[in-house]
């Protein structure tokens, strides 16, 4: 079967959507860090949006930081890829245009920085993860003995989205060029304040006038990214041919529902996004909790108590009663914790989470969500426990997702089989849960003394209780019955 391209797409079925707009004569605007399938699944679709309205100064220089995947795949494509948008309905399918170039960071480091430092990018953007950051994500400090960051310090060639982006900066800076506004799409709290924390601090670690230049010039707004985008499989791709005649190597798949919330603050310009349908606010920090703490606080506690029960996907998970209604507690634990809303129904995008996880066409892992929990806790459960804790409440629900990650991150299921545990901090976890033994009243408070995760919390009864308490019955009785008790009010946390 023929690859899509320039070349086949017109022998795409005319039912399928695609680009509305010369992709000649569009210019680049825009270079996104960490181009994996959520940014192809979200932000890319937009500006495929704007240029079809005419916005032609903003098509996106992807790179990835790490591995050449997607240059592999979308190259030969010209950057043409296809997302299907999957529910109980029929499957929608679209071409998206709005990627001119993919690059591979270390293996082309210099053409990156050339991008990069070309005046008409104006927006660099980043999906780089969590981890990505090199923070602590307690603290949200600069990790400054991160392993990349102390390469990044002594090279000129930087590998990691800090050192990347700050070195194009000083030159940006030298060469007379208004600094880029950088738009951190990552599930971080106050993601723009965190990213300008870190580039600031690391520029200062280079040069102090630089660190100043960069505090003082450099706009991060912050942003918050809702939709659910599972890993894309063999399966998806052969469905994906079918529709289309033609093979695509690296098509997304998601759900229907998407929103993007930003902050207005884009001195270098910026496309229309509005009337794309994203947000535009003074402050994202109120819709930011909301989706930290209700979506993706309930998406890890459903993850890890799902994956122990051995459910393989996100919807399976939500099938089973008690965790259905564990998240339904969960969400209910966060509510007080929120700020208010003017204009947005909350009510009703927590209405609408239980049908949005229990959507059948989305095969999205549990395995998947469980990565790299040591770097997503503290924002989408610790933080919950944290505020509940000062307005008096019981830590609740948030207990429980917490014991359910520290029995996954032992690397041994129920049923003693090993679990493949991808986290930043799997060594560490590993040699602490070794250490621990299968005994809650010796791994929870292990575990819990983490800083780097729970901070001031380590050692507070208010949390060491409950989570002993939910990890005592995840060992005794296991995750299954563990939820349905918590859900009937037959376990207290």
């Amino acid at each position: 079967m023929r690859r899509l391209s320039e070349k086949t797409l017109p022998d795409v079925p005319a039912v399928v959507a695609r680009p509305a707009y010369d992709r000649a004569t569009i210019r680049p605007g825009i270079v996104h860090l960490g181009i994996g399938a959520f940014h192809r699944a979200h932000q890319a679709v937009v500006i495929d949006d704007r240029l079809a309205a005419g916005e032609v100064g903003w098509g996106i220089v992807g790179a990835s930081l790490r591995a050449p995947d997607t240059y592999d795949a979308l190259t030969p494509q010209g950057g043409l890829y296809t997302l299907a948008v999957r529910s109980a309905g029929p499957t929608r399918h679209r071409i998206i245009g709005s990627v001119s170039e993919v690059l591979v960071a270390p293996e082309t480091p210099l053409k990156l920085l050339e991008r990069l430092a070309d005046p008409a990018i104006r927006i660099v953007s980043l999906t780089v993860t969590e981890k990505g950051y090199c923070h602590d994500p307690a603290t949200g400090a600069l990790a400054e003995d991160h392993p990349d960051i102390r390469h990044d310090l002594t090279s000129n060639l930087p590998r990691s989205a800090v050192g990347i982006i700050v070195e194009v900066l000083a030159r940006r800076r030298a060469a007379g060029v208004a600094p880029f506004t950088v738009l951190s799409c990552d599930n971080l709290p106050a993601n723009g304040e965190t990213v300008k924390r870190v580039l600031a601090r690391f520029a200062a670690l280079r040069n102090a006038d630089l660190g100043r230049w960069v505090g003082d010039n450099l706009a991060c707004p912050s942003t918050m990214v809702d939709r659910i985008v599972p890993a894309t499989t063999d399966a998806d791709r052969e469905e994906i041919a079918r529709a289309l005649g033609v093979e695509d190597a690296w098509p997304v798949v998601a759900e229907p529902f998407w929103q993007w919330v930003v902050e207005d603050h884009f001195p270098s310009g910026r496309p229309d996004l509005a009337a794309s349908g994203v947000e535009m606010v003074g402050d994202v920090a109120p819709y930011e909790l909301m989706k930290l703490r209700l979506l993706n606080g309930s998406h890890s506690t459903l993850a890890y108590l799902g994956y122990l029960c051995g459910y393989e996907t996100v919807a399976d998970a939500i099938a089973d009663t008690g965790i259905a209604g564990t998240v339904r507690r969960l969400v209910g634990d966060a509510t007080p914790t929120l700020r208010a809303l003017t204009g947005f129904d909350v009510e009703a995008y927590k209405a609408s989470l239980i049908q949005r996880f229990a959507n059948p066409a989305l095969r999205h892992r549990t395995w998947q969500i469980a990565m790299d929990g040591s770097q997503k806790l503290p924002q989408r459960l610790v933080a919950t426990v944290r505020e509940r804790l000062g307005k008096g409440m019981a830590a609740g629900a948030p207990a429980l997702g917490i014991a359910a990650w520290m029995r996954y991150v032992t690397g041994i299921d129920e049923k003693g089989a090993a679990i493949d545990v991808r986290d930043p901090m799997a060594g560490r976890l590993a040699d602490i849960a070794r250490e621990a033994g299968p005994v809650a009243e010796r791994l929870a408070p292990a575990l819990l003394s983490l800083s780097e995760v729970f901070g001031e919390l380590a050692a507070d009864p208010r949390l060491v209780r409950p989570v002993t308490a939910a990890l005592a019955s995840l060992y005794a009785v296991g995750a299954k019955e563990t939820a349905r008790r918590f859900q009937a009010g037959e376990l207290a946390l």
